[in-house]
């Protein structure tokens, strides 16, 4: 397993990851017209957007799990997101296939690393749809605390709930 920056190269893929990581577990909260219809492009623009520069944004990084040239899972870190909360895992996707296998847990050490490395290291935190139990579970079973919730619209245009899970220590991620 290979763990690395992505690049603009590894946008297509990513999205791809990222819209099939929806359609599995997000069926009854977003609606199934646009996972089913938008979600694929939808997500690629954001993948083409994100990457566009390379991993030169100081700001965020994404990091892949590449698995015989395939990326297997992705994680995509906001750092200094929140003055309370510090940098956002605003994504972590595993393939359908590669789910308990590690790869969760090494993309969560590598984002916990790469805030640990900043000048001004901060918390780690996400957001969680409350529908998403087993990822409630994964988040708890390394370390991360339910701390708060909030109402937001998905892209499709439901309401859903959140909830926050946060590390106020990234180090308990580490490998």
């Amino acid at each position: 397993m290979e763990y690395r920056p992505a690049g603009a190269g590894d946008a297509r893929a990513i999205a791809a990851l990222h819209a099939d990581s929806w359609r599995r577990h997000y069926r009854g909260s977003f609606p199934d017209a646009y996972l089913d219809g938008e979600a694929d492009a939808d997500r690629r623009a954001v993948w083409d957007e994100r990457l566009a520069s390379g991993p030169a944004d100081p700001g965020a990084a994404t990091v892949v799990a590449v698995d015989g040239g395939e990326v297997v899972g992705f994680v995509h870190t906001i750092y200094d997101d929140d003055p309370v909360w510090g940098a956002l895992v605003d994504n972590l996707h595993v393939t359908a296939d590669r789910k308990g296998d590690g790869i969760g847990t090494a993309l969560m050490a590598r984002a916990a690393a790469g805030v640990l490395a900043r000048p001004r290291p901060t918390g780690l935190y996400l957001w969680v749809l409350e529908a998403n139990v087993a990822a409630q579970r994964f988040y708890a079973a390394r370390g991360g605390v339910p701390s708060g919730d909030e109402w937001s619209d998905s892209p499709g245009g439901a309401r859903v709930r959140d909830i926050r899970y946060a590390w106020a220590d990234p180090s308990v991620l580490l490998d």
